[in-house]
C-alpha cells in the first residue's frame, strides 16, 4: 500500500511537467533589405495572447508548451508576418521585415505592439522613431534628437538657446545619455543649438523617466539610450543634407556581404565662413564624426566597434578660443550561449575635453573626464513567463579638475595643475519580468552599487569637520580656513560608499485596450556637477562623492494609466509620480566655483522633492498624426540650518529650484497631403524659468547696491513659440538612383521674443533703474536639401 502511495505522489507531482513538456523558438529580427537588426520588436503569440519584444540586438527568445501556434511579427513602418510553427522541438527562426508604405499593415503593426506595451510591466518610458523625429520643425534646419524629446512629457528644457534638458524636475546632470552604451557627458553643440547626435546615423531611442531597470545606475531622473546604426550589410549606400548653417553625409555598405557592415558619417558647420568674408573675426562652428562597424563571426557571436568624435570651436579674435567635445570609443561581443541565454560584453571609453585659450592674459586651460567602463550583461529566457536579466559592470573615472599652462616666457602665469581625481564605482545587479496571470505582471530587481574614491590628492581637514561655516553676527555662510592638509597615495581610499538600490514595477491589464500600471525605483549618483548655472555650459566640472559631497539617493514612485481606443488609431497615458532626492547641493552666497580646489568650502547638502501628473495622447494613424503632451508639475528643493543658530538657505524653507516649471503643453502635429507634400507643426508653452530678481537696493559708500529676497521667487514670462515644416519629395524618375527631397522650416512662427535672461541696470541718462530682456531668437527661416543613393 505505502508502495502505491509513493508512486501515485510521485506521478502527481510529475505530470504537470510531462503534460507541459516546451520546447523554444529564438532567433534574430532583422530589415529585410540591408539585414540591420531591429530593436523594439512586438513578436506575438496569437494561442496565448501574450508576446515580447526584441532586445537592444534584434534577438527574441519564447519559450512555449508543445503545439501549434501562430507568430506574429509587426513593426511601425514593416510589413507585419505571420508565420504558423509546429512547436515539437527547439526551433531557430529568423524573421526578414519589409518597409510597408501600406497603411493597412501599419494598422496591423500598431495592434499586437500596442496589446504587448499594455500588458508590460514597463511605465514612465517613451519611445521616438527616427521618423517621426526627421517629421518635426526644428531650429535652423538641423534634426534634433534633444529638442524632439523636449515635446514628451515630463521633459524641459534648460531655457532658450540653453544645453541639456530636465526630466520630472531634475538637473542636467542627473541624466545619463548614452550612445551605444558609452556616456556622453555634454550631449550639445555650440551652446545648445544643436545636438551632438547626427540624426543619419542614429537607429533607436528610448527616455527612461521612471521605473528604470536595475541595469542602469549612476544618475538619478533619467537614461536615454540610444543606438547607431550598424551599417547595409548587402548594398553600399550614402546620404546626407545641405542646410544654410551645417552639412552632413552618411555612408554604409558591407565589408564580407551577408556579414558584416560599416557606417561613417559626418557633420560640420560653416556659418563662421561667412563671418569670414565680412572681415568678422569671431566665429563658432562644430564638427563630429560617427562610425560603426558590425561583423557575424557565426550564428552565435557578433562583434561591433562604434565611436563618436566631436568638437566645438568658439573663438573671438585670436585672444579667445574655446574647444571642448566628447570621444567615446567602445567594442562590443555579442554570445548566444543557447536559445534562450543571449550574453553582450563591453568595453567602452569616454571622453569630455575642455580647453581655453586667452592669449590677452596668456594662458592655456585643460579641463575634463575620462572614463573606462567594462560591463558583462545577460538575458536570460527562462519560460515564456519569466526573464532575466543579470551582469556586472565597473567604471574607472579620471578628472581633471584643471590644468593651466602659459602661453609665452612672458605671460606671467605659472604653469599649476589642480590635483586630479580618481574613483571606481561597481555594480552587480539582477533584473526578474514575470507573467503571474493574463492580467498581471510584474518586473523586479536589484542593483548593489560600490563607489570608492581614490587617492592621489592632499585633502584639507577642517575645524570639527566643518569646510562651511556660519557667521552669527552676519548670518551669512562663509568658506572655513583649513587647520592642515593629508595626503593620500594614488590607489589609497578616500572615502567609500554601498548602496542597495531596489526597482519593481506593477501592471494590470483590465482588457486587451487598457491598464493600471506602477513603479518604485531607488537610483544613486556618485558624480556631481559643480555649476550654478541652469543648464550644463562646458566650464562646468564633474566631481566625485567624497567625505564632504556625499552621493545623492532618489526614491520614486509613480502611478499610470494607459488606454487604447478603436484599434490602437488612438491613446492615451497619464501618470503620476513623486521623488525625493537626499544630499542635493546648493550653494553659499558668492560662491566661486571656477579653479575651485576645495570645492567643499562653498557647498552645502540638502534635499529636493518633485511631483506632478503628466498626460500623453497620440494619434497614430491616418495622414494627420501626432500627440499632445502635458505635464503640471513642481519642484523644489530644501537646505536647513545644520544647528538651531543657522539660518540655511531660504531661512530652511523649501524654496522652488532653477528648473521648476509648473506648466509644460507640447502639441506635435505631421500630416501628409499626398506623396510629394508632407508639413509638420510644433507648438511649446511652457511656465518661465524660476529666477531671482532684486526687491530693492541700498547705497553704500556711493555705489547703489541691490537687495534679493528668497531664491528663486519669481520666474521669466511665459515662454512659448510655434514651428513649422514643409516636406517636398519630387517624384523618382525611372531609371535613376537617388532620391531627393527639400525641406523648409521657420523657427518661432509669430517671432515671440522669449527671454533667456533679464538683468537689471541703472539708465546712464535718466539714473532711473531698468530691466533688459535679452532673446536669442526671433523667426528663424531654414532650407535643407537632403539626398539619397
Amino acid at each position: 500500500m505505502i508502495k502505491k502511495i509513493f508512486i501515485l505522489v510521485l506521478f502527481l507531482f510529475a505530470a504537470p511537467f510531462f503534460a507541459q513538456e516546451k520546447f523554444t523558438i529564438s532567433g534574430i529580427i532583422s530589415d529585410s533589405a540591408n539585414k540591420e537588426t531591429l530593436i523594439g520588436v512586438s513578436v506575438f503569440v496569437e494561442e496565448t495572447k501574450s508576446g515580447l519584444v526584441t532586445n537592444e540586438y534584434g534577438f527574441y527568445s519564447i519559450t512555449l508548451p508543445k503545439g501549434n501556434y501562430t507568430i506574429s511579427v509587426n513593426y511601425m513602418g514593416y510589413q507585419s508576418v505571420k508565420e504558423k510553427i509546429e512547436l515539437n522541438r527547439d526551433v531557430k527562426k529568423n524573421f526578414s521585415l519589409a518597409v510597408s508604405s501600406q497603411q493597412l499593415d501599419e494598422v496591423v503593426v500598431l495592434d499586437n505592439k500596442k496589446r504587448v506595451d499594455i500588458r508590460k510591466p514597463e511605465m514612465s518610458v517613451n519611445k521616438l522613431t527616427i521618423q517621426e523625429i526627421k517629421e518635426m520643425p526644428v531650429i535652423l534646419g538641423e534634426v534634433d534628437i534633444i529638442k524632439s524629446i523636449l515635446t514628451l512629457p515630463g521633459v524641459t528644457n534648460a531655457g532658450e538657446g540653453q544645453s541639456g534638458f530636465n526630466v520630472r524636475g531634475g538637473g542636467a546632470d542627473q541624466n545619463l545619455v548614452l550612445l551605444d552604451e558609452a556616456t556622453i557627458y555634454n550631449s550639445s553643440h555650440l551652446f545648445g543649438l544643436f545636438s551632438v547626435f547626427n540624426p543619419d546615423a542614429i537607429k533607436d531611442l528610448k527616455l527612461y523617466k521612471g521605473g528604470i531597470p536595475s541595469r542602469y545606475g549612476g544618475r538619478l531622473s533619467s537614461i536615454l539610450d540610444i543606438y547607431q546604426k550598424e551599417g547595409n550589410k548587402n548594398e553600399f549606400h550614402m546620404n546626407g543634407g545641405i542646410g544654410l548653417i551645417s552639412s552632413r553625409m552618411l555612408a554604409e555598405g558591407p565589408i564580407v556581404r551577408g556579414r558584416g557592415s560599416f557606417v561613417i558619417a559626418g557633420r560640420a558647420s560653416y556659418a563662421h565662413l561667412f563671418l569670414k568674408l565680412t572681415d568678422n573675426p569671431n566665429s563658432a562652428y562644430f564638427y563630429d564624426l560617427n562610425t560603426k562597424l558590425s561583423y557575424t563571426l557565426n550564428e552565435k557571436n557578433n562583434i561591433y566597434l562604434s565611436g563618436y568624435f566631436g568638437r566645438d570651436v568658439f573663438q573671438l579674435n585670436d585672444t579667445f578660443v574655446n574647444t571642448y567635445g566628447n570621444a567615446v570609443l567602445n567594442f562590443r561581443w555579442n554570445h548566444l550561449f543557447s536559445d534562450k541565454l543571449f550574453s553582450n560584453l563591453s568595453v567602452i571609453y569616454s571622453d569630455y575635453y575642455y580647453g581655453l585659450l586667452l592669449d590677452v592674459i596668456g594662458f592655456n586651460w585643460d579641463s575634463g573626464i575620462k572614463n573606462y567602463n567594462i560591463k558583462y550583461d545577460f538575458k536570460h529566457y527562462l519560460t515564456d513567463k519569466i526573464k532575466l536579466t543579470y551582469g556586472i559592470q565597473s567604471h574607472y573615472y579620471d578628472f581633471n579638475p584643471g590644468k593651466i599652462e602659459p602661453t609665452s616666457a612672458s605671460s606671467g602665469i605659472n604653469r599649476d595643475q589642480l590635483d586630479k581625481k580618481y574613483a571606481l564605482e561597481n555594480a552587480i545587479y539582477l533584473d526578474a519580468e514575470q507573467q503571474i496571470s493574463k492580467k498581471i505582471a510584474v518586473s523586479y530587481g536589484l542593483r548593489l552599487s560600490s563607489f570608492l574614491r581614490l587617492g592621489q590628492q592632499t585633502l584639507n581637514v577642517y575645524e570639527n569637520n566643518q569646510p562651511v561655516i556660519f557667521n552669527t553676527a552676519f548670518q551669512i555662510y562663509e568658506s572655513a580656513d583649513p587647520t592642515g592638509t593629508i595626503s593620500y597615495g594614488r590607489n589609497k581610499t578616500i572615502a567609500k560608499f554601498d548602496n542597495l538600490e531596489p526597482r519593481f514595477a506593477f501592471s494590470y491589464a483590465m482588457d486587451d485596450d487598457q491598464s493600471i500600471k506602477a513603479s518604485y525605483n531607488r537610483m544613486t549618483q556618485y558624480l556631481h556637477l559643480i555649476s550654478n548655472t541652469q543648464s550644463p555650459t562646458p566650464l562646468d566640472v564633474w566631481a566625485p562623492s567624497d567625505q564632504y559631497l556625499k552621493p545623492q539617493l532618489l526614491d520614486q514612485v509613480a502611478l499610470g494609466y494607459f488606454r487604447n481606443f478603436k484599434d490602437d488609431a488612438y491613446s492615451l497615458e497619464v501618470e503620476t509620480f513623486y521623488k525625493k532626492i537626499k544630499n542635493r547641493v546648493d550653494y553659499i552666497d558668492g560662491a566661486n566655483l571656477i579653479a575651485n580646489e576645495a570645492i567643499e568650502r562653498v557647498v552645502l547638502k540638502g534635499r529636493a522633492r518633485a511631483y506632478g501628473l503628466e498626460v500623453l495622447f497620440r494619434k497614430n494613424e491616418g495622414r494627420y498624426k501626432g500627440w499632445i503632451s502635458y505635464t503640471l508639475s513642481r519642484t523644489e528643493q530644501q537646505v536647513p540650518g545644520r544647528t538651531p543658530e543657522e539660518t540655511g538657505i531660504n531661512n530652511g524653507k523649501w524654496y522652488r529650484t532653477g528648473f521648476d516649471k509648473l506648466h509644460n503643453l507640447s502639441v506635435v502635429g505631421n500630416y501628409k497631403l499626398n506623396e510629394k507634400w508632407r508639413f509638420g507643426a510644433t507648438f511649446t508653452l511652457q511656465t518661465g524659468q524660476p529666477v531671482t530678481y532684486p526687491n530693492g537696493q541700498y547705497e553704500y559708500e556711493g555705489i547703489t547696491v541691490p537687495s534679493f529676497n528668497t531664491r528663486n521667487e519669481n520666474n521669466l514670462p511665459t515662454y512659448h513659440h510655434l514651428d513649422v515644416s514643409a516636406t517636398l519629395t519630387p517624384r523618382k524618375n525611372k531609371g535613376r538612383k537617388w532620391q531627393s527631397e527639400w525641406v523648409f522650416g521657420i523657427y518661432n512662427l509669430y517671432g515671440r521674443q522669449n527671454a533667456a535672461s533679464i538683468t537689471f541696470r541703472q539708465n546712464d541718462e535718466t539714473a532711473a533703474n531698468e530691466a533688459i530682456r535679452l532673446s536669442i531668437f526671433g523667426i528663424v527661416p531654414s532650407a535643407t536639401y537632403n539626398i539619397k543613393f
